[in-house]
């Protein structure tokens, strides 16, 4: 590896550097902080041995500079001071490591074998996630269209403090893709991330599942269960369809969200959770709390941050997807297929996509099974799609019989979805874009 010694004593840093020379690693060395940072501008290191105290400087404080100019270095602390203070301080503060002087050879190789399996393992979790990118298509189904683009923008915002973050959209446009992505974005990226279903049991069980339960709590508890709160510990808990919460659970998990406090089903003991909360719902929740169904204090609780995806059907990128979803599932079944023929792109500029992105990817998933090749037609996509076209019974054709307004709508939705932008799309429609924004936000779409 390439090391990078910085210390104030010049017999430190030869002592150092020969014994880092004799295990096979390339040295350089710095006598204070702003000689380290420049060797470190021009040549990136693996791994640096940072004195505590370089005189009136704090290796600390330089520990954070040097990671600032590389993030994946190694930083180990040495220093004549060891303290359990100090040694917290640098840990917590990104040093890999803390060494007290004097050390002996075998010290730094010990140090230098942590480093390279930490980095090895780092390296792993880089190959998996890219494994699951490559095996997970809606990982990267952001897209081009502005409005989700920006709600993608708040959520990296947002996605470094620790408030309660309230996903809302439909069935199938990406909630929980945007929870995983606050997740991986957060300082809790590297815990737990766990997700709990509001609709899939009934409220007792529900209850166990969150919070866990003792043995005895009930018929079939056979031995203690932490539950998904304590699984998601140091991490981020996901509530999904949180608007389907059962009633009787709604103020145990508004004092958990107040508190970070809770029993365990059958216990009395009160447990404290360090867990980040994301919850989703495709539901009206102003509606559910008027009706009663929804507690008004729990609803405003969740609704700190809140972050709405648009529907598949409101989006301008529909076929820049399509293309996205296309070259995926050609990859992953060994076909050669390429783009979309005029009509397929046609049918699905034109379907209203009720079952949004699920819908779309399973369509695509379809077509790259059936297709020819090189090109996806007509005939290679479900039905429902095809007769969304044009010239089928009960679709919308100019002479037909519709309104003026429906078919403005009609004519502003496909050009929006083969537009780039809203920009192209009001060049194309001759008008500016405020206009095209109001005429949006008027027609829903």
């Amino acid at each position: 590896m390439r090391s990078l010694i910085v210390d104030d004593e010049p017999n430190i840093r030869r002592t150092l550097r020969v014994a880092l020379e004799a295990m096979g690693h390339k040295v350089e060395d710095a006598g204070s902080g702003a000689e380290a940072l420049r060797l470190i501008q021009r040549q990136p290191c693996d791994v640096a041995f940072v004195d505590l105290r370089l005189g009136s400087e704090s290796g600390l404080n330089l520990l954070d500079s040097l990671l600032e100019q590389v993030p994946r270095l190694a930083v180990v602390i040495i220093t004549a001071y060891a303290s359990w203070d100090s040694a917290v301080d640098a840990m917590r503060r990104g040093a890999c490591d803390y060494l007290a002087k004097p050390f002996t050879p075998s010290q730094i190789r010990a140090v230098l074998e942590r480093v390279e399996q930490f980095q090895g393992l780092r390296d792993r979790v880089a190959d998996l996630e890219e494994q699951v990118r490559a095996e997970v298509p809606e990982a990267d189904l952001e897209g081009r269209d502005i409005e989700v683009r920006r709600v993608f923008d708040i959520a990296r915002r947002v996605a470094a403090a620790e408030s309660v973050v309230l996903i809302r959209g439909e069935n199938g446009t990406g909630k929980g893709v945007l929870a995983h992505a606050l997740h991986a974005w957060s300082k809790r990226a590297s815990g737990p991330f766990v997700t709990v279903s509001c609709p899939s049991l009934s409220p007792e069980l529900l209850e166990s599942d969150l919070f866990g339960h003792a043995r005895g709590a009930f018929t079939g508890a056979v031995r203690d269960t932490a539950g998904k709160v304590a699984a998601a510990q140091g991490g981020t808990l996901f509530l999904d369809e949180i608007g389907d919460l059962p009633v009787p659970l709604q103020p145990k998990l508004l004092r958990f969200l107040q508190e970070r406090k809770y029993e365990r089903v059958g216990e009395t003991n009160t447990r404290t959770a360090d867990v980040r909360l994301i919850a989703a719902t495709n539901r009206d929740l102003e509606a559910a709390v008027a009706a009663n169904t929804f507690r008004e204090d729990l609803f405003y609780r969740l609704n700190v941050v809140e972050l709405t995806l648009p529907p598949l059907r409101q989006r301008t990128d529909i076929l820049p997807l399509a293309e996205h979803l296309l070259l995926f599932f050609a990859r992953k079944t060994g076909r050669r297929l390429t783009e979309f023929t005029p009509e397929a792109r046609e049918a699905l500029i034109r379907h209203p996509w009720p079952g949004n992105l699920r819908e779309l990817r399973n369509a695509i998933e379809r077509a790259a099974i059936l297709a020819a090749g090189p090109e996806v037609g007509l005939a290679d996509l479900p039905d429902r799609i095809v007769q969304s076209r044009p010239g089928h019974a009960g679709t919308m054709v100019v002479g037909g019989q519709v309104t003026l307004e429906e078919l403005e709508i009609e004519h502003i939705r496909r050009i929006l979805s083969s537009s780039s932008s809203l920009e192209a799309a009001a060049r194309t429609l001759g008008i500016d874009p405020s206009t095209l924004y109001r005429k949006r936000k008027l027609f829903g779409l």
